[in-house]
Parts: C-alpha cells; sequence; structure tokens
C-alpha cells in the first residue's frame, strides 16, 4: 500500500477530482485527507497557531505511519473559506507550498488549483 498526503479544502466538490490527480501525480494507492476550509489561505497567512499546528500533527501521522510519498496544497475557484481572486489563490498556494516545505524538506510537496470546470492544475511544486 502506498499513500501520498493533501491538505484540501473541505468543498465536496473537489474531492474526487484532487484525489484522482493525486493518485496518477504520486502513483500511489491511497490519498490522506487533511480538510479545512480555504487550507491555502490558512497556511499562508500563518496566523492561526492552533490550526496550523492540528494541520502539521496531522501531516506528521500521514507521513510517519503510512510513510507518504507527497504532500500537495489546494485551493479553488468559488472558495467560500478563502473567497479570493484566482492570482491570491495562486500567490497563497505558492507560499503554503514554500512553508511546508521548510517542515517537511524530504518529500515533494506540490500545490493544486482546481479551476471553475473542476479540473486540477499543478501550480507549484517545492
Amino acid at each position: 500500500m502506498s499513500f501520498c498526503t493533501v491538505i484540501n479544502c473541505m468543498d465536496g466538490r473537489i474531492q474526487l477530482p484532487v484525489i484522482t490527480y493525486l493518485k496518477v501525480r504520486f502513483q500511489v494507492d491511497y490519498v490522506d485527507n487533511i480538510t479545512e476550509p480555504g487550507p491555502d489561505g490558512i497556511l499562508a497567512r500563518g496566523d492561526d497557531h492552533t490550526l496550523l499546528a492540528s494541520i502539521l500533527r496531522r501531516v506528521e501521522i500521514s507521513l510517519e505511519k503510512h510513510q507518504s510519498q507527497g504532500v500537495a496544497v489546494v485551493g479553488h475557484a468559488d472558495c467560500a473559506g478563502h473567497p479570493v481572486s484566482h492570482d491570491a489563490h495562486l500567490r497563497d498556494i505558492r507560499s503554503a507550498c514554500k512553508w511546508l516545505k521548510t517542515r517537511f524538506p524530504h518529500v515533494p510537496v506540490i500545490g493544486l488549483w482546481v479551476n471553475e470546470r473542476w479540473e486540477v492544475e499543478e501550480v507549484a511544486q517545492e
């Protein structure tokens, strides 16, 4: 069994496209899901230390217990939890990836954007 990890929005519309993309991208059987509303914004802002610690702990569990082969951060169109422009989402996704890479330097960290047609685009790689 092989795994990767995603820090994804809780929005149900993007779950399956993201999981399908990641299984192919990392060539894994399973995707561990960490969900929050607007996670790209949460990670980029870095101001909710309790929530950040919770997200990091869940990533650590996935890495340690499932030997996750990569981590992805997702932003998407029409996000109620982080209602910002497309450009702001891309900036936040890239910032979140850089921040995560400093904490988990031994695994690939990628950023994904899910557009208004629910198509997944890779927009960052650390």
